[in-house]
């Protein structure tokens, strides 16, 4: 099934809305989402560096900072 949805009706703020709820919705059943296996890779090296201590961790206060300077 592909879903009409009158895009080009619609306003950035009810595109986001749309996306929210589908998002929402897809965070009840996890179980259904399938992970593609790049995933796994990535994880799995991230977690190597934290096991050889190669790992640098930021707040997330400290982050959100970062990433609103950078944007301006």
């Amino acid at each position: 099934m592909k879903p009409a949805l009158p895009l080009n009706d619609m306003t950035t703020s009810d595109k986001l809305e749309v996306m929210e709820q589908l998002w929402d919705d897809l965070c009840r059943t996890p179980e259904q989402v399938p992970s593609p296996d790049w995933h796994a890779e990535v994880l799995s090296g991230r977690q190597q560096r934290v096991d050889e201590g190669k790992a640098t961790f930021t707040d997330l206060a400290d982050a959100e900072k970062r990433i609103r300077k950078s944007t301006r």
